[in-house]
């Protein structure tokens, strides 16, 4: 159910100040987060704070705590920036869907002009539930070949992203743990702990060698956290043959891999995944499953029905395909966040439920402060 502007500024006031929310000194001056409210434990996806200038794990870790957080599940980027990746391979692709700032009318109008239509996103900001035809968002689409590049005219990749990529996997394959521990250290000293660890470029094709997915689940290991998530391989037999030859890794390092789900995400779409190995868990994307029109049955259905093969699930808000399957902040939109949180407490599940900001970040503000306030959401909430 979506909440009324008064209602979301009623819960918000809820919160307590981030500052209270902290027990054990950092350094001199700080204090650790603790982020298990009500015994459900919040945390977020570094992809969050894609869109802030500074990209190292020192950073990013600075973004969690300020955020008022302490628990996370680490992408790849503040990992293999700590730990030295090649620079020539360490470019990357832009921001995500639905993570931009857009909603703004441009210039000041001339004074006899009429007024610019609203975009869905400024009606329903203005408190105007939009309608529209069902858009959902379409599935990731599947990744080139080693994930990397452009590729020239005959779809394979160039020279350049060839030579990239072999640098990259070379350096991948040599990389030493005892760094990588270092970084584990790093965050758990601060209070952080790394439940989850994704490389996307590394998962997403049958191209990846086995050496590069021995980096990925020791990396995952080393870090301490209990699974690596990847997105849920299309249906068809490459996808099969994926989701066979990552749960024989998960099986030998006793990590598990979970997946993700955009716009294909269903009460059923993990069957196979879950039927085929006990290492095989979801990481189901609630938010992208109210946009595709809750496929099969509402968020806390699904929840009810797989909790106890959820490894964690991301949290955000997002409006149905009838009112355009937009990103909203949280208690804006119909992603049921209130109910999903109390029924979390009220089952006593201790996957985490992971914020990932993908709204539009208003003028003056930033990632670091929008997690903010989906971290005093979830407080009000279970409070």
């Amino acid at each position: 159910m979506a909440f009324t502007r008064r209602e979301f500024g009623q819960l918000a006031i809820a919160g307590l100040p981030m500052a209270l929310f902290l027990d054990t000194p950092l350094v001199a001056g700080q204090k650790k987060p603790n982020s298990k409210v009500g015994g459900v434990q919040l945390g977020v996806i570094t992809y969050s704070y894609r869109s802030m200038p500074d990209q190292s794990a020192e950073a990013t870790l600075r973004y969690i705590i300020d955020s008022g957080l302490s628990a996370t599940e680490l992408m790849d980027g503040p990992v293999e920036n700590f730990l030295g990746r090649p620079q020539a391979a360490a470019a990357r692709g832009g921001g995500g869907a639905g993570g931009g700032r857009g909603g703004g009318r441009g210039g000041d109008a001339p004074a006899a002009a009429a007024p610019a239509p609203q975009t869905p996103y400024e009606q329903l900001m203005a408190g105007t539930m939009p309608s529209c035809a069902p858009n959902p968002e379409p599935a990731p689409a599947a990744a080139a070949a080693g994930g990397r590049g452009r590729g020239d005219a005959r779809g394979g990749p160039t020279p350049e992203a060839q030579a990239a990529a072999d640098e990259l996997r070379k350096w991948r394959t040599s990389v030493s743990m005892d760094k990588v521990k270092q970084l584990r250290r790093m965050y758990n000293d601060a209070g952080v702990t790394i439940y989850a660890y994704k490389a996307d470029g590394l998962q997403k094709n049958l191209q990846t060698t086995d050496e590069e997915l021995e980096y990925l689940f020791s990396v995952t290991a080393a870090l301490g956290a209990t699974h690596t998530t990847m997105e849920l391989p299309a249906p068809g037999a490459d996808g099969t043959a994926m989701l066979k030859r990552m749960a024989a890794f998960a099986a030998r390092h006793k990590v598990f891999i979970a997946y993700h789900t955009h716009a294909q995400g269903s009460m059923t779409v993990f069957d196979e995944a879950l039927a085929m190995s006990t290492w095989n868990r979801s990481n189901v994307d609630l938010g992208h499953y109210v946009a595709a029109g809750n496929n099969g049955g509402s968020p806390l259905q699904f929840l009810e029905k797989h909790h106890a093969r959820i490894a964690s699930f991301h949290l955000k808000d997002r409006t149905l395909p009838a009112h355009c399957s937009l990103y909203v902040p949280f208690g804006m939109g119909d992603g049921q966040i209130k109910d999903i949180l109390l029924l979390m407490k009220k089952r006593r599940w201790t996957f985490p439920a992971t914020i990932e900001l993908e709204s539009p970040i208003p003028s003056g503000s930033d990632a670091v402060k929008e997690v903010a306030k989906c971290v005093t959401f979830a407080r009000g909430v279970l409070a």
